[in-house]
């Protein structure tokens, strides 16, 4: 790792900021969509993840590992709001 690409911890805040948000969409889904609706929300609040995760990735002017942490930041959204339609799912029954 050269000096002058992004540090480790910066690089995983990146990536845990979109997961944080994913986990909170998802929470927030599960406490207050009505059934029916919120398979739309959880589609939006993936499209908004993406958003997110292009915002940061692009803040930090780092193009080392850009594609490795916007697919990790995507990756891991996409696995949080897949469980969180399931608990969405269970408790919507």
């Amino acid at each position: 790792m050269s000096s002058d690409s992004l540090p480790v911890a910066a690089a995983s805040g990146t990536v845990a900021a979109v997961w944080a948000a994913a986990l909170a969409a998802g929470v927030l889904i599960a406490i207050f969509s009505r059934a029916f609706e919120d398979a739309a929300w959880l589609g939006i609040s993936l499209g908004g993840c993406t958003v997110l995760s292009l915002c940061i990735q692009l803040a930090t002017q780092e193009k080392r590992g850009f594609v490795r942490r916007l697919g990790a930041s995507v990756t891991g959204a996409v696995i949080i709001l897949v469980v969180a339609t399931g608990v969405v799912f269970l408790l919507h029954r």
